[in-house]
């Protein structure tokens, strides 16, 4: 039977795609359970009792007949027919009203980790917010029930995704329902900011009238840069629009057409910084965004510019951010989000007289609650149904024997990926992607889907909160503006009974500019291409340029002049800042004539480290590339 398309129905269930879930729901169709659980796992008691084979759909159990006691049969028959589904925290009614035509529904909220852990083992589902910690111990608790996390919101920071995967349980979120609130919310404390509404407020209900203290600012008129063009930042700049703000934008992944729509300009990060009124934060918590808001880029700003961020606390350094107000680098701030929350009580930010604070209400709307809890519910079941959930943000298990064969391949796609999205200037915006396989196979005997989902992951992941996987990389992509295609090239010759299943793979960024132009191919496209060599993934060409560097830690790329002494200048330089270089290439077009030097380090240099390596004269350009 072919397992793409094959539908097993079990009861009146039906698992479309099988072949992309967890391995234990492929069980259900041939292996005998309680009806405690039907499609989602073994129950406790056909754990203990062993495993049955049957040849039908459903199991057939003798009840008394007749009477009370065969409708109190019927009815615990019922009961037990349906999932369960834990709801630890506060759901909206409509959501609640979805999960209950579905399945056995209980809210028991404030749980602690304990009480939780010996509840899950009863559960199929468990839907959290943000303040349940869903961690390696709920999911061994769970002993292989649990089949999907549902996520009340967008950040998951609170669920161990590794742990969720390796039990083969899925993960969804709602992202998309509470858009429209945390855009008004944003609008809201940058007009309240601006016109001190807050400290207007306070100052009236202490009995003063203080007209004179609290003269604001107009919006319109005023560049806003919005940093981040997401669907949230989209929405803000919309609205901002209406307010008579010039907008500007930056966002690696924004279609410059997209922007155009809407009337914004799409710049570079240095660019909207530095010449914007306000700024309104829409980026997620990423390694690359961590604190990008520090000494360094309040350095920078337009002196006397206001903040508003609605995203996430951690993209701010918050004693940065007190310093620039007290010197007057940033005239006011205002923040729903903090780095730890609640933030302290005596916390000198949100103590400060110019800045306005609310405790995370950028989805506190009636209506985004609903939405929420809809889309959520609405996720929960489909999953549990079988379906393949677009919000899905975890992989379901890949067959050993596979993982086994292309576990290098997986790793080398994933880190091309996030070498080419490192080698794209700020202000372009990806649109094509091209991937190429070489290999000595069959194509029909090289199933591709996860090397081009970890291609995807490597390039959205790092300026992105989703989780790229199998099961949601094409839909990300999408969502993205990414044209991802593909190219295999059959290599003749080749013995694909004894070679590896891949010889290389080639990642083009097409229509970009580039932040090293050596990365540029012939053909105007940024080019990395890597091998696996005894198990290890190297980078092999870099745009026109042969190299050979392992990819492992972190990466140093220069073009140079060809001439004696650069490996041992350079290396120096790494050497006495202690950064210990694990790996170096040279490849030139000619003696003499321009090379590119590819140094593998394992530590990050210091900028005064990679401010002297770019001070050698005969080096022309470089580049420092995180793994």
């Amino acid at each position: 039977m072919d397992s793409l398309s094959a539908r097993t129905i079990i009861g009146r269930a039906a698992i479309s795609s099988p072949a992309l879930l967890p391995p234990q729901c492929l069980k259900f169709s041939v292996s005998f359970r309680s009806a405690a659980a039907p499609f989602l796992g073994r129950s406790a008691g056909a754990r203990s009792a062993g495993v049955g084979r049957i040849s039908c759909a459903a199991v057939s159990v003798s009840t008394p007949v007749g009477g009370t006691d065969a409708a109190v049969s019927s009815a615990a028959a019922a009961v037990a027919s349906k999932p369960t589904v834990l709801v630890s925290e506060k759901l909206g009614e409509a959501g609640l009203e979805v999960l209950r035509g579905f399945a056995n529904v209980n809210c028991e909220y404030n749980l602690s980790q304990e009480e939780l852990c010996a509840k899950i083992s009863l559960c199929d589902a468990l839907i959290v917010r943000s303040g349940t910690k869903v961690s390696r111990e709920v999911f061994e608790a769970a002993k292989g029930r649990l089949k999907v996390v549902g996520r009340a919101g967008v950040g998951i920071d609170n669920v161990d995704l590794q742990a969720a995967t390796e039990f083969g349980c899925l993960v969804v979120n709602a992202p998309t329902a509470n858009t429209v609130a945390a855009a008004e919310h944003g609008i809201a404390l940058m007009s309240a900011m601006a016109r001190n509404v807050a400290q207007a407020d306070a100052s009236m209900k202490a009995g003063k009238w203080q007209r004179n203290k609290f003269v604001g600012v107009s919006l319109v008129g005023k560049t806003l840069a919005v940093l981040g063009f997401g669907k949230v930042g989209s929405e803000v700049a919309r609205r901002a629009k209406g307010l008579g703000m010039h907008v500007i934008t930056h966002d690696p992944y924004a279609p410059a057409d997209r922007a155009r729509a809407i009337g914004v300009e799409l710049v570079s990060f240095d660019e909207a910084i530095a010449t914007s009124d306000f700024i309104s934060l829409h980026m997620p918590l990423t390694p690359t965004t961590a604190k990008i808001f520090n000494d360094e880029t309040f350095a920078k700003v337009k002196k006397g510019v206001r903040i508003v961020n609605v995203a996430r606390g951690g993209v701010i350094d918050e004693d940065a951010l007190v310093r620039a107000l007290d010197n007057g680098t940033v005239a006011q701030a205002a923040l729903d989000v903090f780095t730890e929350e609640p933030p302290h009580k005596d916390s000198p930010l949100v103590q400060h007289p110019n800045v306005t604070v609310t405790p995370h209400l950028g989805a506190s709307t009636v209506e985004a609650q609903e939405g929420v809890a809809i889309e959520i519910a609405e996720a929960v079941v489909g999953a549990l149904n079988g379906e393949l959930a677009a919000t899905a943000v975890n992989a379901p298990m890949v067959p050993a024997e596979v993982l086994s064969e292309l576990a290098p391949y997986v790793v080398l796609a994933e880190k091309l990926g996030r070498l080419a999205v490192q080698l794209v200037a700020g202000r372009s915006g990806i649109k094509g992607v091209k991937i190429s396989y070489a290999s000595a196979r069959n194509p029909d005997d090289l199933d591709t889907r996860i090397l081009r989902a970890m291609v995807t992951k490597g390039i959205v992941e790092p300026v992105s909160s989703v989780f790229v996987n199998l099961v949601n990389a094409d839909f990300t992509a999408k969502q993205r503006g990414l044209r991802i295609t593909e190219e295999r090239h059959f290599l003749h010759g080749g013995n694909p009974a004894d070679g590896a299943p891949l010889e290389s793979i080639q990642v083009h960024l097409s229509h970009v500019e580039s932040r090293f132009a050596s990365a540029l191919s012939d053909s105007g496209e940024v080019r990395v291409e890597g091998r696996v060599k005894d198990g290890i993934p190297h980078l092999t060409h870099v745009g026109s340029f042969a190299v050979d560097v392992s990819l492992e830690g972190n990466l140093i790329l220069c073009r140079q002049v060809d001439q004696p002494g650069m490996i041992g200048r350079v290396g120096n330089i790494l050497g006495d800042d202690n950064v210990n270089v694990n790996y170096m290439s040279v490849g030139r077009i000619g003696h003499g004539q321009q090379a590119i030097m590819a140094i593998g380090v394992d530590e990050e240099p210091s900028k005064d480290t990679l401010s002297k390596i770019g001070d050698v004269p005969a080096i022309q350009e470089f580049v420092f590339l995180k793994l």
